[in-house]
């Protein structure tokens, strides 16, 4: 049996990393290479980082800051954020990303991810999908950081990246982001059923038993969280414990 993977997300923004509620994500939660050593120490399955600013900036990744944090990372390190090309994807492979995930320029050029998996394997290539939900309660894709809001849903987004290589997706609830109010179990359910690579479920957890049901009846192969570790005392040994005691598979 798989082992479901507990993954903290580490936003990064200019000089920092922030945290806030529905994509506006403001305060301050300190820096980007302190997290990471603390994440060392507590033994998490993987880390990903997002560069929030690089794209609605129109910048590219930072690879210089890539590879001085790389350096430091002793997990699986996902980066994402500014990537528009396979020359960036290839970057950032080089300087240290074990996978990178693309957004934005995946929907406007989906022919990016064929030709990254074609060249760097699928097992590097995470497509990232955020949504909201719409008044009749379906999901609709969004892209730059939530601003752009396609006419598709999550699940045929879903479908299609995967058919074009994508080896795993991180699916993100902007509407949940921050909010601690739990991850949607039904969009995220309607995700993992559509395809047959991993979901990685993220936005809106506020405790273990959060990421027991969106495991349990969203059908999620992974959970990744942030606020739940930048605001309150549980960490990601403590929501591994509790997966255990629910006979929910994961490394010890």
């Amino acid at each position: 049996m798989l082992k479901t993977r507990i993954i903290p997300t580490l936003l990064l923004k200019d000089f920092g990393l922030v945290k806030g509620k529905q994509f506006d994500s403001w305060r301050r939660v300190g820096a980007a290479l302190q997290s990471i050593r603390v994440y060392n120490l507590r033994d998490v399955d993987e880390l990903v980082l997002l560069d929030i600013a690089a794209t609605p900036q129109g910048k590219p990744p930072n690879f210089a800051e890539i590879d001085n944090l790389a350096d430091y990372c002793r997990m699986p390190l996902t980066v994402g954020g500014g990537v528009q090309s396979v020359d960036h994807i290839g970057e950032l492979l080089k300087v240290g990303a074990d996978k990178v995930a693309i957004n934005s320029a995946a929907f406007d050029r989906p022919e990016l991810i064929a030709e990254s998996a074609r060249l760097f394997g699928t097992q590097c290539i995470v497509a990232s999908i955020d949504f909201i939900r719409t008044p009749d309660g379906q999901s609709q894709v969004v892209t730059h950081c939530g601003t752009y809001i396609r006419e598709m849903s999550a699940p045929d987004w879903a479908r299609r990246v995967e058919g074009l290589g994508a080896g795993e997706i991180l699916l993100t609830s902007k509407d949940r982001d921050g909010t601690m109010t739990g991850y949607d179990i039904e969009i995220t359910r309607a995700v993992a059923e559509a395809v047959s690579i991993p979901v990685i479920a993220s936005g809106g957890c506020g405790k273990y038993e959060d990421m027991a049901e969106v495991l349990t009846h969203g059908h999620a192969n992974a959970v990744a969280a942030a606020s739940i570790y930048h605001f309150t005392e549980q960490t990601p040994m403590g929501a591994k414990r509790y997966l255990h005691a629910q006979d929910i598979a994961v490394r010890l």
